[in-house]
Parts: C-alpha cells; sequence; structure tokens
C-alpha cells in the first residue's frame, strides 16, 4: 500500500546510518538546493541557497515532516535524491523486506512506491533506538531557526507524543492515495510494542 510519510523512517535510517559511519556528522552544513526548497506537502520553509546543520533539518523531519528537509538530506549524504532513494531501496532489501519499494524520500505520491505494515515496523525497530532520533521523536513543538534569523514553529504530527503515556516516538503521514497512517511505538517496562496503521 502506499505509505505516505511514513516513508521517513527509512529515509532517517539510512541518514542515521550515514552519520554513524561518519561519512557525514550532526554539525555539518549543508546548502539547500532550489529542488529542496521547492518540494511540496508538509515544509520547514527552507530558504534556497541557504546553508543549514543537519541535525537541524533531522530535528525538523523527525518533529514535523518536513519533504523540503528530507530532500536536503537526501542531496547531503548521496548528491541527488535519486541516488539516495537507491540506498533506501537496499536497507530495505538488508532487512530482508518483501513488500517494500520507494520511489522518493518523502512518500509524496508515486506509482511503485509502496509497503506494508510488517515491513515498516521492521523499519521503525531497527532506526528507534537511535539517540538522535530519541532527542527529537518525543517534542511536542519547538522553533527552527533559519540562517536568516526568521524562525518557523515545528509542531509534531504525531498527537500521541502530547496525549500517551509512555509513547516513544512514530512517524504519521496523509496522502489522499495513502489516507491516514501512523507507525507508533509505546513502551512499558522492558515491553515494546509498535503498532502500523495504513489507509485509515
Amino acid at each position: 500500500l502506499p505509505i505516505a510519510s511514513m516513508t521517513k523512517l527509512a529515509t532517517l535510517a539510512v541518514v542515521f546510518d550515514y552519520l554513524d559511519k561518519g561519512v557525514i556528522k550532526e554539525n555539518d552544513i549543508t546548502r539547500v538546493s532550489e529542488t529542496a526548497a521547492a518540494v511540496g506537502g508538509s515544509s520547514a520553509f527552507l530558504d534556497s541557497g541557504s546553508s543549514y546543520k543537519v541535525s537541524d533539518l533531522i530535528k525538523s523531519v523527525i518533529i514535523a515532516s518536513a519533504n523540503d528537509s528530507s530532500v536536503a538530506l537526501a542531496e547531503c549524504v548521496a548528491g541527488t535524491e535519486e541516488v539516495f532513494v537507491s540506498k533506501m531501496n537496499k536497507f530495505a532489501k538488508a532487512l530482508n523486506l518483501q513488500n517494500t519499494n520507494f520511489e522518493n524520500c518523502t512518500g509524496l505520491p508515486s506509482s511503485n512506491h509502496y509497503s506494508s505494515a510488517s515491513d515498516i515496523a521492521m523499519i521503525y525497530k531497527s532506526m528507534c533506538n537511535n539517540e538522535i532520533y530519541k532527542k527529537y521523536s518525543k517534542v511536542w513543538m519547538d522553533d527552527f531557526i533559519h540562517p536568516s534569523g526568521r524562525k518557523t514553529g515545528l509542531v509534531n504530527t504525531n498527537r500521541l507524543v502530547k496525549t500517551y503515556d509512555g509513547i516513544e516516538g512514530g512517524k504519521t503521514g496523509y496522502t489522499d492515495s495513502a489516507k491516514f497512517c501512523l507507525t507508533a511505538s509505546a513502551k512499558r517496562g522492558d515491553t515494546r510494542l509498535i503498532g502500523v496503521v495504513i489507509g485509515a
């Protein structure tokens, strides 16, 4: 099924892998292309041609599901979104996922872009313990400061962050084709449950 912005769990997983390998660093500065700044849908309203810290772009993806920041990170890691998506598909194969194919790093509608509930749960499981992810996954609201000093308010798209006891985080998504989607996890004691809803 189409999975909308739950796609960004795989985007983040690949970015975290490159951080772990030291290929990029949180404090690296990357210039935002016109292509990234022009991506539609949920956005951090990045300024084309301006330079942003990798950590700030990650924050805006985790909290506010920013499509422009996702593409900017993809270009930072791989040069182009197309090359980055090939890394996402390689990552899915490494997890032995049988029902997943990515065509972009945002989850915006594309004919051959899909996954399944069980595959998304495995992707989430692979990255939800990442310390950078955990730093932002339960943040409800935060400010995103642009290089110009302009401020964008970030609001978490996962309302469970504000209301559910034990929530760890997750990822929402919505497009007309995917409908409402949610991956979320909660922990009680040593037990973690991951839930995935697609097409609600």
